[in-house]
């Protein structure tokens, strides 16, 4: 019992340190700490919630690859989240020794051939030889995930991954990060793999902006064009490719067959991370993974022609969670969210940091939550100190999640 007090007493004051910290008043919303649940074995990489659940992705270090696979919290208490299974581990799935599952989609699929909760996870390889694609499992009963399917992906595993249902199939749609080069044209990273059958993926499709622009990776220093991530609309007609120095790329792929190019938006800072959608899709909101990366808002209503209408900056004077000494990317967003008028970063040393989009081109700050910094056991972002690093955000009605590299989930409740 003393040790629960401890343990109360202690999130309490994490939820008081982060709301002050953001600057914000009392009268103002905040964040209130509800759990915190630190995985032992290596980093935590993406979260994504569906129904009561949370699962949180991991990701390899700069020596080692634990492989801690993708871990599954029961939260029908949020204050008290239960550790219910892990799947697409080393220890479970013997070809995924020395890979690292850093992003997860969970979805409600209905289909001919299958009718209930799908999660898909990036595969990548940590090492030559390694397996690198992406893995299907049946997550109707959380507690007991059921793998359906290993796929393969060339040129390279992939990094980041989506799922889409709509009008009775299923697809998922990766990223593969493969810097694209006129020698080898078909050699990318953005694939449409139809999932109806989520026991028999089937490739459909693809797209290329080498081969099908002809903006190609130059030499060294030149920009990069490769797909980091992607995200479809609702209804899986439109996808919206990440294409690190090209911007994000929009194509038609309501025949996922035979994507269409429509238009992107302008590389500004360069190294487009990612993306998300807001008002039925008219707005896009756009990350940069780069040294002081900062988020872009775009009225997208004119596909062909994108405008920009805001660049999303911090309060001046807010400080970060430590100092990276490896990727310098401590002041850097990185993913977006956007649930209704109110837009949610994972902004690694900064936290999670949250903006008013009701005027989408006057965003404003409202506060943020900075999870006390922990120590980096693997080397990549500040190795042998301590440091903030949240890597994803996700929203839900009840709770939002936030996934820290170094110190795991964290199950906040935004006050108002």
């Amino acid at each position: 019992m003393a040790w629960r007090l401890f343990l109360a007493a202690w999130i309490a004051v994490v939820a008081t340190a982060g709301a002050t910290e953001a600057g914000t008043t009392r009268s103002g919303p905040r964040f209130e700490v509800l759990a915190h649940v630190d995985p032992p074995g290596g980093y935590s990489g993406d979260v994504v919630g569906e129904r009561h659940y949370a699962y949180l992705s991991s990701h390899k270090g700069t020596t080692d690859c634990p492989a801690q696979g993708v871990r599954v919290y029961a939260l029908a208490n949020p204050r008290r989240p239960r550790h219910l299974a892990t799947f697409a581990s080393a220890r479970s799935v013997a070809p995924l020794k020395d890979t690292c599952t850093e992003k997860t989609i969970v979805r409600r699929v209905r289909t001919s051939a299958f009718d209930g909760v799908l999660a898909v996870t990036s595969v990548q390889a940590c090492s030559a030889g390694a397996f690198g694609g992406f893995a299907v499992y049946d997550v109707t009963r959380p507690g007991h995930p059921r793998r359906l399917a290993l796929v393969r992906t060339e040129p390279r595993g992939s990094h980041e991954i989506w799922l889409a249902a709509a009008r009775g199939h299923a697809w998922v749609y990766t990223a593969e990060a493969a810097a694209e080069f006129a020698f080898a044209p078909n050699s990318f990273g953005f694939h449409i793999f139809d999932v109806s059958n989520p026991r028999k993926p089937a490739e459909v499709g693809g797209w290329s902006a080498c081969r099908d622009l002809r903006l190609c990776s130059g030499t060294i220093g030149s920009p990069r064009y490769l797909v980091h991530s992607v995200i479809t609309n609702a209804v899986a007609t439109q996808a919206f490719l990440s294409y690190w120095d090209l911007g994000t790329v929009i194509l038609d792929i309501a025949d996922p067959a035979h994507p269409r190019y429509l238009g992107r938006t302008s590389p500004g800072q360069g190294q487009t991370h990612s993306a998300w959608l807001a008002r039925g899709g008219r707005i896009l909101v756009e990350t940069h993974e780069t040294l002081r990366g900062r988020p872009a808002v775009y009225d997208i209503a004119d596909q062909a022609h994108p405008k920009k209408l805001a660049m999303i900056h911090l309060p001046s004077g807010t400080r970060a969670g430590g100092t990276f000494t490896g990727i310098p990317l401590g002041d850097s967003v990185h993913d977006p969210k956007v649930s209704g008028q109110l837009a949610y970063f994972s902004w690694y040393a900064q936290g999670v940091a949250l903006f008013d989009l009701s005027n989408p081109a006057k965003p404003r700050f409202l506060t943020r939550f900075r999870p006390p910094p922990a120590p980096d056991r693997h080397g990549l972002l500040c190795p042998g100190h301590s440091c903030t690093a949240v890597w994803g955000v996700f929203p839900t009605a009840r709770y939002v999640l936030a996934s820290d590299i170094s110190s795991g989930l964290w199950v906040l409740r935004l006050k108002r």
